[in-house]
C-alpha cells in the first residue's frame, strides 16, 4: 500500500533524452525549466515574440517537463507502492533493446506545436503500448473529474473505450509520439513566428535519428507543483542494427 506521501503523488512513464544531451538542453531552454534539476532557465526569444507571451504559451509543457508521454500521469493503486513501481520499471527496461527512431521534426498538433517523429516509428508505438499495459496495475482508478476533463475535447467511440480501460484516450493505435513545445493557442500570426524559431532551434535534431535507450519515471508531489524527472531506466539490450 502506498504511504500517505505516495498517495498524494502522481507518477508518469515518459521518454526523455539524457539530461546532458543537446536535445534535453534545447528543450529545457525553450520551456524555461529543467525537469531533472528544477532549475528555472531564462527563455531566449526573438523574431518579434514578447517574452511574457512565450512564457504564457509554454506554461503547460513547462509544468510537465520536456518529455514524450508513454504512460500518462496516475496516482498509485492502493495495492502497490513506489518501490514496487521502480522495481517493475527496472525489470521492464532490462528486457528491452535500444533502437533508433526517425528524426524529430517540428509540427502542429491541433492547437499546439510539438516535436514529432515523421514518419511514425513502429518501435516507439510498440514501446508506448507496452508501457501502458505493463504499468497499469500500478494505476489507481481515474476520478470522475479526471475522466470528464479527458472527455472535454470530444472523443471517438474507440477513444472513450480506451479512456475507460486505461485512464487515457490516446493509447494503442490512437497514440502519437510528441514532445510538446507549447500549449494550445489560436493566434495564427504568432504561431508562424514561433514555428520559425522552433524550426531553427531544433534543426540539428531533424538531421539524425532519435536514439531511444531508456524510459524515465517522472513524479509530482501534488497537483500544484511541477513534474520532475526522478529516475531513468536504461534498456538492458544493445541497439539492433539492420544487416
Amino acid at each position: 500500500m502506498p504511504s500517505n506521501n505516495e498517495k498524494s503523488r502522481r507518477y508518469a512513464v515518459y521518454f526523455a533524452p539524457p539530461e546532458n544531451s543537446a536535445l534535453w538542453c534545447a528543450g529545457s531552454d525553450w520551456l524555461g525549466r529543467d525537469a531533472a534539476t528544477g532549475e528555472i532557465r531564462p527563455q531566449k526569444v526573438g523574431n518579434g515574440i514578447a517574452p511574457g507571451r512565450l512564457a504564457d504559451i509554454t506554461e503547460a509543457p513547462r509544468f510537465y517537463g520536456f518529455h514524450a508521454t508513454l504512460k500518462p500521469p496516475f496516482h498509485l493503486h492502493d495495492d502497490t507502492n513506489e518501490a514496487e513501481l521502480i522495481a517493475a520499471m527496472e525489470a521492464f527496461a532490462a528486457d528491452r533493446a535500444a533502437f533508433a527512431a526517425e528524426p524529430l521534426l517540428v509540427a502542429g498538433l491541433g492547437r499546439f506545436l510539438a516535436l514529432v517523429l515523421e514518419p511514425a516509428s513502429p518501435e516507439m508505438e510498440s514501446l508506448a503500448a507496452d508501457c501502458v499495459r505493463a504499468f497499469d496495475a500500478f494505476r489507481a482508478p481515474s476520478s470522475r473529474s479526471d475522466l470528464e476533463r479527458r472527455r472535454q475535447p470530444g472523443l471517438t467511440e474507440r477513444q472513450e473505450t480506451y479512456l475507460r480501460a486505461w485512464g487515457y484516450p490516446y493509447v494503442m493505435e490512437e497514440f502519437r509520439f510528441h514532445m510538446s513545445l507549447t500549449g494550445g493557442f489560436d493566434d495564427q500570426g504568432l504561431r508562424a513566428q514561433i514555428a520559425a524559431v522552433l524550426n531553427d532551434r531544433f534543426a540539428p535534431f531533424a538531421a539524425a535519428p532519435l536514439t531511444v535507450d531508456s524510459v524515465c519515471l517522472f513524479q509530482q508531489d501534488n497537483r500544484r507543483v511541477p513534474f520532475r524527472l526522478s529516475a531513468r531506466f536504461p534498456f538492458g539490450r544493445q541497439m539492433r542494427f539492420e544487416t
